[in-house]
């Protein structure tokens, strides 16, 4: 028996499998006890059995015996697994545990059973060791110190498996979701055949608001909601397998028949999924999400490429469709690295001080005083050329490089507006282009309040100039929330680019701005009879019933000053006056043209929020 206990613990220390060392040592019992049978069953966490050895069983025997629920009437086995005591019939034809099972084991022969649990130190069932007799009768003193040896033995085993069992569990699985995580998804693409073209597909699922929900909730929370997601996500795809990939990113395999050629309506499923507020650590949220995905094509000699295609799309749709889906296509790698590369080139000149602020004078259209200024973004190249923000506005899809950048432009009209009043130049505001990456930083009117702090510079000369697509495209209530806090600190806020797609006369009614700016778009196609003449007018007179500002952005030509003149429009912008130009020049032009400042005896008209 010594030999055979050094044998097993040989088999544990080498890392051979459960089942072939419980079978070995069930081999070998049965070689020592002749006419006797072995059997080894282990008890799953729910206490169900599953058999491990018992070569001498036929399979079809095994079979019946797997899934059964451990109780005082299971057989020898499943009774001693459930009473954590050794059980010993020595009659199974009339012992009442063995009613509903003693059919197939009389069969082969047997007529009693001996079974003990197989016990960890401390005192939790995992298995159970037992011997089956051609006759009717009980164990004999040898083999109950056989089977006492044997239980320790297979403890041990047992405990190993459960070990590794917990290992693999922890490198293949996500703690807080249960779902796979990374290392399983590389390890199931690097199973996947790549030989038929559209036979499956890759979804990415980037979560959106997560650090928002952390920073604002509290990360408990935040794991709440990924734990709701993650069971959401899951649901949503089966069978196929949702992954967890780490932070608030997930992947899906899709292999069902037709799922790839359906990618959109796959993703959409899930987008729709999402989209129901979930209870979070006490925080009633709504999950969003934003998806890429990409089907293996022809041109995929891996399925490495077609994960690496899923999260080019998913960049490209975080930055052009926040909330929805992009599938990838052949071209968005060279957009992507275009965007990379003005990246890059803007992240240089941020380092090296070539960011500047030009400014383009805005107008009475009356009297062509100048009322403001417009800071616009200039980047100054290596070799001094001067390029405008359309050149690098993909660089303000990087949320950092946005950060950074308005941070730059914050400091240089802080700087300048303090020269203009110090100089005694009648300034009455400057606009300020903020990007959705500011509104979400949540300190906005604190930086605000630091740059120009700083230079001891009131805020009430500042108008903060948001985009349609930033207010009203992303329909992101933190940028709402956020616009709304800074007009109870008094900031005035302008709608930049008004009609270019998002807005609409209603949302004057329920968007609370100060001034809104007409697109060049709707000034270019001014004249009798086009529809433009129209939708401005309307406009106006709906502005100013209002209580807001009108400014039309772009204007080119008399013609279309005096139109807008007629029509109620005050105010104008547009390279009819003045493009963007330096603040020297800058500073020129308002010493001659500068509204003086408004007193009781002036006629005038500023862009002071109305009361």
């Amino acid at each position: 028996m010594l030999h055979l206990q050094n044998t097993i613990l040989e088999m544990i220390a080498r890392g051979e499998t459960l089942e072939a060392t419980t079978d070995h040592l069930c081999h070998r019992i049965e070689e020592m006890l002749p006419g006797v049978w072995c059997s080894v069953l282990r008890v799953d966490r729910s206490g169900l059995l599953h058999p491990l050895a018992g070569s001498s069983f036929p399979h079809e025997y095994s079979a019946l015996l797997d899934g059964l629920l451990t109780g005082p009437l299971v057989g020898s086995c499943g009774s001693a697994a459930y009473l954590r005591k050794a059980v010993a019939t020595t009659d199974i034809a009339s012992d009442p545990r063995w009613i509903g099972f003693k059919e197939p084991v009389l069969a082969l022969g047997l007529k009693a059973c001996w079974s003990s649990p197989i016990c960890d130190a401390a005192g939790t069932v995992l298995g159970t060791f037992a011997l089956y007799f051609p006759e009717r009768r009980g164990p004999t003193a040898f083999e109950e110190k056989v089977v006492a040896s044997c239980t320790s033995l297979c403890a041990i085993a047992l405990e190993r498996h459960q070990r590794v069992i917990e290992r693999e569990r922890s490198a293949y699985i996500d703690a807080l979701t249960g779902l796979p995580n990374r290392a399983s998804l590389d390890i199931a693409m690097g199973q996947l055949s790549c030989a038929r073209p559209g036979a499956w597909a890759v979804l990415i699922i980037d979560l959106d608001n997560l650090k928002t929900i952390n920073d604002t909730f509290g990360h408990p929370a935040g794991d709440a909601l990924l734990q709701v997601v993650g069971t959401r996500l899951a649901e949503s795809v089966a069978p196929d397998r949702m992954f967890r990939m780490g932070g608030d990113e997930f992947a899906v395999i899709l292999q069902q028949a037709g799922a790839a050629t359906a990618i959109d309506s796959a993703a959409q499923h899930i987008l729709d999924t999402l989209a129901v507020p979930a209870a979070c650590d006490g925080h009633m949220i709504l999950p969003r999400a934003t998806i890429g995905g990409a089907v293996l094509s022809a041109d995929d000699a891996d399925a490495k490429s077609v994960h690496q295609h899923a999260d080019f799309a998913l960049y490209h749709a975080k930055e052009t469709s926040p909330g929805g889906f992009v599938q990838y296509w052949p071209g968005i790698g060279s957009a992507i690295k275009t965007r990379i590369e003005v990246i890059r080139d803007v992240d240089a000149a941020l380092l090296e001080g070539r960011i500047d602020a030009f400014y383009q004078p805005i107008l009475r259209l009356d009297t062509r005083a100048i009322v403001g200024v417009e800071a616009l973004c200039r980047l100054r190249k290596p070799d001094g050329e001067i390029v405008s923000a359309a050149v690098f506005h993909q660089a303000t899809s990087d949320v950092s490089v946005a950060s950074h950048l308005t941070e730059r432009m914050m400091a240089i009209v802080a700087a300048d507006a303090r020269s203009w009043l110090d100089h005694g130049i009648p300034l009455q505001h400057v606009g300020l282009n903020i990007s959705s990456a500011d509104f979400h930083s949540g300190t906005l009117y604190g930086r605000l309040e630091a740059a120009f702090g700083r230079e001891n510079v009131p805020l009430k000369h500042i108008i903060l100039e948001v985009t349609e697509s930033v207010y009203l495209g992303q329909r992101d209530p933190i940028v709402a929330r956020e616009i709304k806090a800074l007009r109870a600190h008094g900031l005035r806020v302008a709608l930049d680019d008004f009609g270019t797609g998002y807005a609409s006369l209603t949302h004057l009614l329920t968007v609370p701005v100060d001034i809104i700016k007409i697109d060049k778009s709707f000034i270019d196609r001014l004249g009798h009879g086009d529809p433009s003449l129209a939708i401005v007018e309307g406009l106006v007179d709906i502005a100013r019933k209002l209580n807001i500002r009108v400014i039309a952005e772009g204007i080119e030509s008399e013609v279309q000053a005096a139109m807008l003149l007629q029509m109620g429009c005050e105010l104008g912008q547009g390279y009819l006056f003045s493009q963007a130009v330096s603040r020297q020049i800058t500073t020129g032009l308002l010493a001659r043209f500068a509204q003086p400042a408004v007193d009781q005896n002036t006629s005038s008209i500023t862009l002071a929020r109305a009361n």
